[in-house]
């Protein structure tokens, strides 16, 4: 099987894993009971919640991948660990915004990613409560509910809408985002939106609603897939300071490609201060 063939598989086996995990998580979602949510244990000051979705969509994602490629190794936020530079491995969020989802706010996903040795393959996120799918294979194209989609043409800050989040630190990066988002203001942009789950920010991203999501820190399986998405739409993703995006926790800059300089330039005297 020649590499085009393994990632036309890979994409199709990534987008039937999510779609498994999307119908866990909306049936959870349409009758959701407090015995289902509990509290993470985090030193960051905030409401880090998981519920019974999260952990049974990942056991289910995982299931229906090893279906097919049972030797692959998995990363994801519910328990599975692996390297990230194994030679086969799935990245897996089985909800994305779990915050909003256990307050029945209907702006949460799934996603998954396949990646070879560190290097990006193909992804899909899922809004299970829209159905919205977004899916993208490195060198195929990004793609929302089967229609390609790119980033947008804007040039300037002062032309674009920019898209953040928030870490569940209370502290001193709380107050950097927030500090950042004044810097951004000064500079014009037309508003900012704060909709709590990454993998569908960046995706917005990738289909030009935004023209920059930036956020200080971020998982792998917050951004895995969606990063393909959005350079196969032909945008841009580093950490914050314009640097190649690890596969680790970091902070994750994306843009269209045109505002990036403006985006790291603004977010720069700010970086410093997210761990003080």
């Amino acid at each position: 099987m020649n590499a085009v063939d393994i990632s036309t598989k890979a994409l199709n086996v990534a987008t039937e894993a999510a779609l498994v995990g999307a119908t866990i998580t909306r049936r959870y979602f349409e009758q959701l009971s407090d015995a289902d949510i509990q509290q993470k244990t985090t030193a960051a000051g905030g409401a880090n919640l998981v519920t019974t979705a999260d952990v049974e969509s990942e056991t289910a994602i995982v299931a229906a991948i090893r279906q097919q490629f049972p030797d692959h190794a998995f990363l994801g936020e519910e328990g599975h660990v692996a390297r990230t530079d194994a030679p086969n491995l799935w990245i897996i969020d089985p909800l994305d915004g779990t915050n909003n989802f256990t307050h029945g706010i209907a702006q949460f996903a799934v996603s998954v990613a396949y990646y070879q040795n560190g290097k990006p393959v193909c992804g899909t996120v899922i809004n299970p409560a829209s159905g919205d799918l977004y899916t993208a294979s490195v060198g195929g194209g990004a793609f929302r509910n089967g229609k390609q989609v790119n980033v947008n043409a804007h040039q300037n800050l002062s032309q674009t809408m920019i898209c953040t989040g928030f870490y569940y630190d209370r502290g001193a990066m709380m107050r950097s985002t927030l500090d950042a988002i004044d810097s951004l203001f000064g500079k014009g942009i037309h508003g900012i939106r704060r909709f709590g789950a990454a993998a569908l920010d960046l995706c917005a991203v990738g289909a030009g609603q935004y023209g920059g999501f930036f956020e200080f820190t971020l998982s792998p399986w917050d951004f895995a897939a969606a990063a393909i998405f959005v350079r196969e739409a032909g945008g841009k993703i580093t950490d914050c300071a314009g640097k190649e995006l690890p596969l680790t926790q970091t902070s994750v800059l994306a843009t269209n490609g045109l505002l990036h300089g403006s985006m790291t330039e603004t977010l720069g005297p700010h970086l410093d201060n997210t761990r003080s």
